[in-house]
C-alpha cells in the first residue's frame, strides 16, 4: 500500500513537540502538527508487507485492539483522497482523535518496518485524520433510521461507555448514560493530564452523541443515587463500565502523612483546576489543594499514570522530581526476532520524563518519613533479581511530595458492587486484582441483564482497549435484544 518504493525513499518522521522548556508553562497539548504534504509522505511508507500485523488479531495481543484498516487509509491519505481515510477510520474506531494522541501505538510495535526500528508514522496519520474530519465538517450526527423502542443504560461514560453508547443509539436503541462526575467522560476526561488531551475534544464527541439521540446524566452515582436494581427494572439491558478505580495499595509506613496521596485524586484535581470547576471530585476527592510549586517530587511507580504526574508537577514548578520503578532499567534495543510484531520491553522515555525527571530504576520504596506529621524523605533500597530489597543499600531521598502509582486493583468498592454483592461473580488475576467476570463473546455477567466491558471487566488497560471493549459490548446488547446486529464485531 501507498507509495511502492515509499519506505526506501522516505524517512519516518513523526510530529515534533515544543522545546521542554515552553512546554512545561501551560498544560495545553504541545504537540506541533505536521503538515498535509508531510503526513502524506509518512503515509507513503506504509508498504504491501502482504501480511499487516499492524491491523491486529481477533485477540488483541498484537497490533491494533480495534482492527484498523492501516494499510487502506495510509493508501487512501497517499493518494490525497481523505474523506474516503476519515470514513474508513471511523469504521472501526468511534474516537481516533483520542487514540490519535494518547494511544502507545501497539501498530507501530507491530509494524513490518519495525524490524529496522523505523515503522510507519501510523499514530500521526491517524491524529491527522481525525483532526482533518473535525476541520472538514464531516463529524456529525448519524441519527438511526429506525428506532427500536428499546432502552439501554449505561454505568460510566469513560472510552468504554462512550464508545457503546455511540453504537447502540446507531442501532437505534434508546441510551442513557449515566456518570457520576459533573461532566462526562469518566478518566478520559479527569485522569488524563489536558497537555496529553484538551477536553474539547471530549465535548465535541458528547455534542456529536446528543444530536445522535444519547442522554447524559451527570452527577448520578449508581449504587446510591439511583438503585442497580432500579435500572435493571426499567431498562432492557444495562452496561456497566465503571472503570477500574481501586489504587493498588502497597501498605507502604508513613502512607498517612501530609504529602503523601494516591496519584489519580492529585491528577482529578488538577485537570478539575484546568476546567475552572470545583477541585473537590465526587469520586476522587482530597481535602487538600495540591502543588508541587518549589517542592522536590517523589513518584513511585513506572508506569503511564507515574509518568502524568511528572508531568503535571514540572507544571506546577516543582523544582525536583524523581520517579522510582521497582523493575530493572530496560534494554535500549529489544530482540526483534524473539518479541515481534508484539509489544517489546526496551527503555522508553514519556515527554514528561523528557522534561527533567531522574529516572531511578530497581529500586523499592520502603516507607516514608517525615516530622510533625508532614512528609520530609523517601526511604528506599536497590533490589535483587527477585525484587527483594538487597540489605545494606538503604538511602534516602528529600521529598516534600510525593505521589504513588502503582496501578488500580479493580472497581470501585462503592456503588455497584456492594449493592449488587455475591450476585455479581469476580474473578482475581495473579496480582490480586479484582475484575467483574464477564466472558468476550457476549459480555454478559451473572446478573440477568447486566453488561460489563472495559476495564471493570479486564482490569486497568489502554484506552483503545476500552474502545473495542465498548464496540463488542454494543453489538452483544443489540445481538441480545433484537436477535440479530449489524454492529461490527
Amino acid at each position: 500500500m501507498g507509495k511502492v518504493t515509499g519506505f526506501l525513499e522516505i524517512d519516518r518522521q513523526v510530529a515534533q513537540y515544543q522545546p521542554a522548556s515552553d512546554r512545561i508553562r501551560h498544560f495545553r497539548e504541545f504537540t506541533l502538527p505536521m503538515s498535509e504534504p508531510e503526513v502524506q509522505k509518512q503515509a507513503a511508507r506504509c508498504m504491501d508487507c502482504g501480511v499487516p500485523f499492524c491491523h491486529g488479531d481477533k485477540s488483541g495481543d498484537s497490533g491494533c485492539p480495534v482492527n484498523n484498516q492501516i494499510p487502506d487509509w495510509n493508501d487512501l491519505v497517499y493518494a490525497g483522497q481523505w474523506e474516503e481515510a476519515i470514513a474508513n477510520l471511523h469504521s472501526t474506531n468511534n474516537f481516533p482523535e483520542f487514540t490519535g494522541r494518547i494511544c502507545p501505538a501497539p501498530c507501530e510495535e507491530s509494524c513490518t518496518l519495525n524490524l529496522e526500528d523505523m515503522p510507519v508514522a501510523i499514530k500521526t496519520v491517524e491524529q491527522a485524520l481525525a483532526d482533518k474530519a473535525f476541520e472538514l465538517g464531516l463529524i456529525q450526527p448519524q441519527i438511526a433510521a429506525v428506532k427500536t423502542g428499546k432502552r439501554v443504560a449505561i454505568i460510566g461514560s469513560g472510552p468504554a461507555g462512550l464508545a457503546a453508547a455511540q453504537q447502540l443509539a446507531r442501532a437505534g436503541h434508546g441510551v442513557d448514560v449515566y456518570e457520576r462526575e459533573s461532566r462526562a467522560g469518566g478518566l478520559l476526561r479527569y485522569g488524563i493530564p489536558d497537555f496529553k488531551m484538551e477536553k474539547q475534544l471530549i465535548d465535541r464527541r458528547i455534542a456529536q452523541m446528543e444530536g445522535e439521540g444519547v442522554t447524559f446524566h451527570c452527577g448520578v452515582e449508581i449504587g446510591k443515587d439511583i438503585a442497580v436494581k432500579q435500572l435493571l427494572k426499567d431498562y432492557d439491558a444495562v452496561l456497566y463500565c465503571g472503570g477500574a478505580e481501586t489504587p493498588r495499595d502497597p501498605a507502604l509506613p508513613g502512607s498517612d502523612l501530609n504529602g503523601v496521596y494516591d496519584a489519580m485524586p492529585y491528577l482529578v484535581q488538577q485537570n478539575r483546576r484546568v476546567a475552572g470547576e470545583d477541585e473537590q471530585s465526587r469520586a476522587w476527592a482530597l481535602e487538600d489543594s495540591i502543588s508541587a510549586a518549589g517542592k522536590r517530587v517523589v513518584v513511585v511507580g513506572g508506569g503511564d499514570t507515574a509518568s502524568d504526574c511528572v508531568g503535571t508537577a514540572f507544571r506546577q514548578g516543582a523544582v525536583q522530581v524523581t520517579q522510582l520503578d521497582i523493575r530493572p532499567e530496560p534494554p535500549a534495543r529489544e530482540d526483534k526476532l524473539g518479541v515481534w510484531p508484539y509489544w517489546a520491553t526496551k527503555i522508553r522515555i514519556s515527554s514528561s520524563q523528557a522534561e527533567g525527571a531522574m529516572r531511578e530504576f530497581q529500586v523499592a520504596t520502603l516507607g516514608f518519613g517525615g516530622e510533625d506529621g508532614q512528609l520530609t524523605h523517601v526511604l528506599c533500597s536497590a533490589v535483587d533479581e527477585r525484587r527483594k530489597p538487597i540489605a545494606g543499600s538503604e538511602f534516602i531521598l528529600q521529598a516534600d511530595l510525593a505521589f504513588i502509582a502503582l496501578g488500580f486493583s479493580g472497581p470501585a468498592k462503592q456503588g455497584v458492587l456492594p449493592e449488587l454483592g455475591d450476585r455479581l461473580k469476580l474473578k482475581k488475576d495473579a496480582r490480586g486484582s479484582e475484575s467483574v467476570m464477564a466472558n468476550e463473546t457476549d459480555y454478559h455477567t451473572s446478573v440477568p441483564k447486566l453488561f460489563a466491558a472495559g476495564d471493570v471487566r479486564r482490569g486497568q488497560s489502554l484506552v483503545v482497549w476500552a474502545i473495542r471493549e465498548g464496540r463488542q459490548a454494543a453489538r452483544a446488547i443489540d445481538l441480545q435484544l433484537m436477535g440479530a446486529s449489524l454492529l461490527p464485531a
